[in-house]
């Protein structure tokens, strides 16, 4: 019997030890290394570089391209002069160094689709760099290719008389046929879309517009915008800041007494639209009116005040380009200044002069910045952004 008992506490003891959990190793911190020895060397952590950014070949090649130009090469290329006649003209672009031309009516008169391609090759040839070749193609009042019956049977329709026929459907269809035959010509930049609001046919800028509002126009110049893009022609946003009821500049001053919430809240837009949409193919054509609110005593084409909005709350970062600085509006300002209208646009911010008079311009700008009244380094980003701009269409 003693033993029966012993052998049961035995064996009652030998349950209650193993249902006791055995303790568990506390793992969340791990123990603390050891000292190092003494004389025993200590190693950091190896941390390794960020890597190398990639190459990005467009900067590179502007990079390079502006370290190899001359002052004459870089002051050339702000100029998209209008095209001085075609007998001429590729001595007239190598001697001048010119970005671009601009051409008119008159360039096209009377000539077959052969003959303006072989002209405008002839000016490609000439000029070490690839030529901005420009015009003024809206549809409607403004047609310098489709006036000519030898190049289009019919002239271009204006995008509000196609919007009211068809809406954007047949504004794009027509986008790309006149796309398609500047191209075909050598044309690589179209003076086009007019971002421009008017509703009211009484006014000079009506014609060349939508027609209607803000909302309307804005997804009308978006799809413009992002077609040409996609056809590789380059687009021309005008005229900024909005031309509203102004009178006609190629024939005198114009002053635009409306307040800066009517451009926020209406005029900028359609600009908007047309840069949030274009991925380096569009520029903005500044106009000649003078917009009170933004600067009382300049046009807006030759105003710091202008194109410090169009840069900051615009967010535009391209090209520039001033409305043709031969127009009486600007004539008249420049004379009275006693200064060159090439030079007052280029200082006031504006990256490429559209102009008749650029033999004469140009010279004057070159002057400029022997004096230092135009900084070399506002010549170079202008520079920049144009050569920028013939990269994005695939020139350079």
């Amino acid at each position: 019997m003693k033993q029966y008992l012993a052998l049961s506490l035995m064996a009652l003891l030998l349950v209650g030890c193993a249902s006791v959990s055995p303790p568990v190793e506390d793992v969340s911190t791990p123990p603390p290394s050891p000292p190092p020895a003494e004389g025993q060397e200590v190693f950091a952590p190896v941390e390794f570089p960020d890597p190398e950014p990639e190459p990005d070949p467009r900067q590179e090649t502007i990079d390079s391209l502006l370290a190899s130009m001359t002052i004459e090469e870089k002051v050339g290329q702000l100029f998209f002069a209008r095209c001085p006649g075609n007998d001429y003209g590729g001595e007239i672009a190598a001697e001048y160094l010119l970005g671009g031309y601009l051409l008119f009516a008159r360039d096209f008169k009377d000539k077959t689709a052969q003959e303006v391609q072989d002209q405008i090759s002839v000016y490609q040839a000439a000029n070490h760099l690839p030529m901005l070749i420009g015009v003024d193609e809206e549809g409607g009042t403004v047609v310098r290719v489709s006036s000519n019956p030898q190049l289009r049977e019919k002239r271009f329709s204006s995008p509000q008389k196609l919007y009211k026929q068809g809406g954007l459907e047949a504004v794009l269809a027509d986008c790309r046929e006149k796309d398609e035959l500047l191209s075909s010509l050598g044309i690589n930049v179209n003076f086009a879309p007019v971002a421009d609001l008017s509703t009211n046919p009484g006014d000079f800028i009506y014609d060349r517009t939508l027609g209607l509002g803000a909302e309307e126009t804005c997804e009308y110049i978006a799809a413009v915008v992002a077609q040409m893009e996609a056809d590789r022609m380059g687009s021309v946003l005008k005229h900024f800041p909005g031309y509203g009821d102004n009178a006609d500049t190629h024939e005198g001053m114009a002053v635009d007494e409306r307040s800066l919430e009517t451009f926020q809240e209406e005029d900028f837009l359609p600009f908007q639209a047309g840069i949030e949409t274009s991925n380096g193919t569009s520029a903005v054509l500044v106009s000649h009116n003078i917009v009170t609110c933004l600067d009382p005593d300049r046009p807006a084409s030759l105003s710091p005040a202008v194109y410090r909005i169009l840069r900051e709350e615009i967010g535009f970062d391209g090209p520039a380009i001033t409305d043709d600085l031969a127009m009486k509006a600007i004539t008249q300002f420049a004379k009275e200044k006693r200064q060159s209208p090439a030079v007052l646009a280029l200082t006031a911010g504006c990256d490429m002069v559209v102009t008749t008079d650029f033999q004469t311009q140009i010279p004057q700008v070159l002057s400029a910045l022997e004096d230092g009244s135009l900084s070399q380094s506002r010549v170079d980003q202008a520079v920049r952004r144009v050569l920028d701009w013939k990269y994005d269409l695939g020139l350079i």
